[in-house]
């Protein structure tokens, strides 16, 4: 995309919804994708609706558009926990049955107008991950609950594999909430599981919110990145193709002995090695390595960014310029966003704080 026909700020706003979650962009068509938590907008490029995808009554969270099928995917949960029970309370719909995360794949071609039905309109197909539902219902002898802390999912990305060159065949990868518990140390680590979108993709099926499907596809791989614990885990996960590595924003942290940075970055050109997990008591995983950033944690070894946007949106356009979401709240129920266009430097944060 020329970045220099490009707004430098592109300001969305929507009603009756949830606070901004995540954007993708559509380079190609030049259109901009918001998830409002429980809504999907769609927009030009200088922020004038086209239509939006209603109906949802789960948590939409990060988003990414497929440049190789055209489509928005993201994370889908139902769950009964706080922000299930919240989501209900504010949508004034019963809770679900059962706790069920899916990757949510939307036909935007079809969206052209405000108040779209995600269900009736036939836009969205849903595909199951069982793997999630697993370590999320998972209980320890010890009355533990959720395996490494997993409160779902949100984090979603398409890019090339860890350890690959680029330009190699696209995976889907998704990040886990984690639950911000200071009493407890197998919850130090992001995890993100790898799939191939195209067998999401084929498994996907209509999604019936009053009576969840179990229509999926299993990970292909669990990755583990140690960054210490954080406020519900990876919020927007983003591949940037111009340097081949995956950015992950968070909500920091409170345990005192890390860093508890905003940002980190995944180096995309380490493949992942077996390793014993931090606090696991001797299990082993596929763990990633942190770029080498300027910013440095010497008694943790961790590596990462206190550049402060992203946990509502990021947005890589290729070419060393991205778009990151600063949300607000204009009213009780209408939350926006003031998309911003910054660019890659070798500063210490990373990125020009100023937006270009």
């Amino acid at each position: 995309m020329n970045t220099n026909r490009l707004p430098k700020l592109i300001h969305i706003e929507y009603s009756s919804c949830g606070h901004v979650q995540g954007i993708a962009v559509d380079t190609a068509h030049k259109y901009i994708y918001v998830s409002f938590t429980t809504v999907l907008v769609k927009a030009d490029m200088t922020g004038n609706i086209i239509g939006s995808v209603t109906g949802l009554t789960g948590h939409l969270g990060c988003i990414d558009f497929n440049d190789e099928d055209g489509k928005v995917y993201g994370s889908l949960e139902y769950k009964r926990d706080s922000i299930g029970k919240g989501i209900a309370a504010r949508l004034g719909t019963k809770l679900v049955d059962e706790d069920a995360f899916y990757i949510a794949i939307f036909d935007v071609d079809k969206i052209d107008r405000i108040g779209m039905d995600g269900e009736k309109d036939n836009i969205m197909k849903a595909s199951y991950l069982p793997d999630v539902v697993s370590d999320f219902s998972y209980e320890a002898h010890d009355g533990t609950k959720h395996r490494y802390g997993c409160s779902g999912i949100d984090g979603t990305t398409i890019g090339k594999v860890f350890g690959m060159e680029k330009g190699t065949p696209s995976k889907l990868f998704t990040a886990y909430g984690i639950y911000g518990d200071n009493s407890r140390s197998d919850n130090d680590c992001q995890i993100i599981l790898q799939y191939d979108w195209r067998k999401l993709s084929e498994a996907a099926s209509p999604l019936s919110q009053e009576k969840l499907h179990h229509n999926g596809a299993d990970a292909e791989k669990k990755y583990f990145l140690y960054t210490g614990n954080t406020t519900w885990g990876v919020q927007n996960l983003e591949y940037d193709s111009f340097t081949g590595d995956f950015f992950a924003a968070v909500y920091k942290g409170k345990k005192e002995k890390y860093p508890n940075y905003p940002m980190f970055v995944i180096d995309g050109s380490c493949a992942p090695e077996e390793k014993e997990l931090p606090g696991s008591k001797g299990e082993k995983g596929l763990m990633l390595k942190l770029k080498e950033t300027k910013k440095y944690d010497e008694k943790s070894g961790i590596y990462g960014s206190d550049f402060p946007y992203g946990s509502t949106g990021i947005c890589s356009l290729g070419d060393g310029y991205f778009l990151f979401s600063h949300d607000s709240r204009v009213s009780d129920d209408t939350y926006a966003t003031d998309v911003k266009l910054y660019r890659i430097t070798d500063k210490e944060e990373l990125f020009e704080i100023e937006n270009c």
